[in-house]
């Protein structure tokens, strides 16, 4: 069964914001998107960890293909009391929070059962002749939206709604090895990409898919302190370690928490169960504007430390030194194991 009410990436402008956009036909959403990419292309860029280029927005690099849109979402999204938003670094474990919201969210309507597995891959408009504003205006409340951007880039409706933030972070070393995995599956075919060496060099620099990850993960943590009603923090090792305690206290941010009969009959841990039987998910393709991929490049192993198979000691104590000094003094840390 498809998730229907989780979409990936809140990069889509609401239909009828704006009068290019209030006809509400493709040739109206690309018209209204050529502004965003003329300003999109007078950003800074440089060279990205992968076979893509980034744009440099507001202290943040983001892919230079999804640029355009995320300017344009940021103007016009409008956000609902309702909707729930998840929020990433990329590889961060991304998937795996969607598909645990959805379950969490709505298990009154699709009760989850031992044995079967609901699909969280991503959904995303390929053709720039569908106004993708229109998916998110269709979607039933609650809806369940996917980012990666950071929260300084979310369009303001999303504060001022009060809806909840879905943080979720992971540590570096991880989350840097996963995405070099992740962006060599999917680069386009006949494109290089970045030696590891060098990408590595970037990240420590700063320069990543919506990186700086340690000022991406410092905002969020900061309004979890300042909103905890409405913002909260996870961690997902804390997800692999708790899988059920977490689930537990997401379903209580999200104010749907379970009831003494969920919980005598096991529901969580079902929920939990669930997560691990994801192979479903990785059939088919993924589209996009600029490429098409396996929905198998999503998944990897998922393990806590195995960045110890890919980098050496002497990386990993280096960027941990990195992200540590960049976040000294915020209360937080995203360094769970510093054994080399």
């Amino acid at each position: 069964m498809a998730t229907a009410g989780v979409t990936e990436h809140l990069l889509s402008p609401r239909a009828g914001a704006g009068d290019d956009m209030g006809a509400g036909d493709g040739e109206g959403w690309c018209n209204a998107l050529a502004k965003y990419e003329a300003l999109a292309s007078s950003l800074p860029s440089c060279h990205g960890l992968g076979s893509a280029p980034y744009r440099r927005y507001g202290g943040f690099w983001y892919p230079a293909h999804l640029m355009p849109a995320t300017l344009a979402a940021r103007d016009t999204f409008v956000a609902r009391p309702s909707d729930v938003i998840l929020a990433t670094m990329p590889k961060s474990g991304s998937t795996w929070l969607k598909a645990l919201a959805f379950c969490v969210v709505h298990r009154g309507r699709h009760a989850p059962a031992a044995g079967s597995t609901r699909s969280s891959t991503p959904a995303r408009t390929t053709s720039c002749r569908v106004a993708p504003g229109h998916r998110l205006d269709a979607m039933p409340s609650p809806r369940i939206l996917a980012v990666h951007e950071p929260l300084s880039s979310l369009p303001a409706s999303v504060k001022a709604s009060g809806c909840r933030v879905v943080y979720l972070c992971r540590d570096p070393k991880d989350a840097f090895v996963s995405l070099r995995h992740y962006l060599d599956e999917i680069k386009p075919e006949g494109s290089t990409m970045t030696p590891f060496d060098e990408a590595f060099e970037l990240l420590c620099d700063g320069v990543s898919p919506y990186g700086p990850m340690w000022d991406h993960a410092a905002e969020y943590w900061k309004e979890s302190l300042a909103r905890p009603e409405e913002v909260v923090f996870l961690r997902y090792e804390s997800l692999k370690e708790d899988g059920v305690g977490s689930v537990r206290r997401l379903a209580g941010f999200l104010g749907c928490p379970f009831t003494g009969e969920e919980l005598a009959g096991g529901v969580p841990e079902t929920i939990v169960e669930l997560m691990r039987n994801v192979e479903a998910n990785r059939d088919g393709e993924h589209g996009a504007t600029w490429s098409s991929f396996k929905n198998s490049a999503f998944f990897r192993k998922g393990e806590v430390g195995d960045w110890k198979e890919h980098m050496s000691p002497e990386m990993a104590r280096r960027l941990d030194d990195v992200v540590e000094e960049k976040l000294r003094g915020s209360g937080m840390s995203l360094i769970r194991h510093r054994q080399y």
